[in-house]
């Protein structure tokens, strides 16, 4: 006995392929509005504007580089002028730059031509030294009034900080001479005798600190009223500098110092793809969480900077870490798989209940089909029992016998096969009911009605 095999006919083909159409049609497009609408991959490269060759932002960003490098992610190294001149170029929105380093507290609001940076945090202090010559020890800021004071060149961070903290105790351009000059300028002429103090942001172990603190007829001011300049100046912090912190050697400075210190913060454009931003943030914690002279390990990234609005990304990488994939994958795959579950996602909410709704779709076209034959059925019995006088028995019974046909012709799914025989049963009933119709026997065969 041959073993009974189903095969689908065109029609339950037809069928089965216009109930998953829609959801086809539906994937898509939702395809195609997450290709055009979600974020882009990542670029490849990003330009950072630095200071100086010399400069620790010119360091930092060398380390950004290397870092970035291993995951195929190339830093374009830019020189500048300064913070300030960073600052220019990052609010530029024709200067093609992605990064760059500022210092805390010498931002202002942007203008309406000018795009607003979003920070990723501070890296380092920046300490302000104050070297002098006088025989007497000075303390504040007040007692430099009428002297020679050199203040940093025109379009620095150092003269714009030098100028505020100068006011603020009253000394202006009426009362003291204040000189634009560079640092390295500005030390040999302190070094001379040409001018009385000098103003400049640098590390301890600069060369010129390391110069200017070592000659006995200079030295460095002790502040006694940080406390209070930073309640004034909220972006400026109180840094202790220890004896020796210069040279252990030579004991420089020979006593303990409080000094007044900004902070060096990495700035982004809002357009830098948010994937990148989590990476500069592994690349800022690799290079600045070890302890260096001015602060502790892990001090550093931080938010200690009030000036700019904080990135999201940056945010929170400060209170979770890193993206949870990017911390067990390659960059790139994390990044892809950030992307493909953004779209794969809200598409799969949709998809679910459609594809759900697949087989009511198709049952819904197979019962059609079945219930036309019901109304062609129904409509010869209703003629049986309004027109039984007038009904056309032979014609009758042929459109029954052609219903019966077009059912046995068309091949349904195993699942309706009950549903074909009950039909079945009630032709041969409303077959029967008519040929009880007084008249049959002798009833010539007619048109099949319409």
């Amino acid at each position: 006995m041959k073993k009974f095999k189903y095969r689908p006919s065109r029609g339950a083909i037809k069928d089965a392929i216009w109930s998953t159409l829609p959801i086809v049609v539906i994937a898509v497009a939702a395809c195609w509005a997450a290709y055009h609408f979600i974020d882009p991959a990542p670029p490849h490269r990003l330009v950072i504007v630095a200071g100086a060759e010399d400069s620790s932002y010119q360091d930092f960003a060398k380390s950004y580089k290397e870092i970035l490098a291993e995951d195929g992610i190339t830093l374009e190294i830019r020189q500048s002028n300064g913070a300030l001149d960073n600052h220019m170029q990052l609010r530029d929105p024709n200067s093609g730059i992605d990064l760059g380093f500022l210092q805390d507290g010498l931002n202002d609001t942007a203008k309406d031509n000018e795009v607003e940076p979003l920070s990723l945090g501070s890296v380092s202090y920046e300490p302000l030294w104050v070297f002098y010559r006088n025989k007497q020890p000075i303390t504040r800021f007040s007692e430099l009034v009428g002297k020679h004071l050199a203040i940093g060149r025109d379009g620095t961070g150092t003269k714009l900080l030098a100028t505020r903290l100068l006011n603020a105790d009253g000394i202006t351009a009426k009362n003291t001479t204040l000189q634009a000059i560079g640092r390295d300028e500005a030390a040999a002429q302190l070094l001379a005798g040409k001018i009385d103090a000098v103003f400049f942001i640098g590390e301890p172990d600069s060369t010129v600190v390391q110069q200017l603190a070592g000659d006995a007829q200079v030295r460095i001011l002790n502040l006694d009223q940080t406390a209070a300049i930073v309640r004034h100046f909220p972006y400026l912090h109180e840094l202790h500098i220890p004896h020796g912190l210069i040279d252990l050697r030579r004991n420089l400075p020979a006593q303990d110092l409080t000094l007044l210190a900004t902070t060096t913060t990495l700035a982004a454009r809002e357009s830098v793809h948010p994937a990148l931003i989590s990476l500069l943030m592994k690349a800022m914690h690799e290079t600045h969480s070890d302890a260096g002279l001015l602060h502790a390990a892990n001090e550093f990234p931080s938010t200690k900077d009030v000036d700019l609005e904080l990135s999201k990304e940056a945010e929170h990488y400060y209170k979770s870490g890193p993206p949870l994939l990017q911390r067990y994958l390659p960059f790139w795959l994390a990044t892809l798989i950030d992307r493909a579950a953004v779209v794969l996602i809200p598409l799969l909410a949709v998809l679910v209940p459609l594809v759900r709704a697949i087989p009511q779709i198709y049952n819904w076209r197979i019962r059609r089909r079945i219930y036309r034959w019901y109304g062609e059925l129904s409509f010869l019995e209703t003629q049986l029992r309004d027109k039984a006088a007038t009904l056309d028995i032979a014609a009758a019974i042929k459109q029954l016998d052609h219903i019966e046909e077009k059912i046995q012709r068309t091949k349904l799914p195993i699942t309706f096969t009950e549903h074909v025989y009950v039909l079945k049963e009630h032709i041969d009933f409303v077959r029967r009911r008519i040929r009880s119709t007084p008249g049959s026997e002798t009833a010539a065969p007619g048109p099949i009605p319409k």
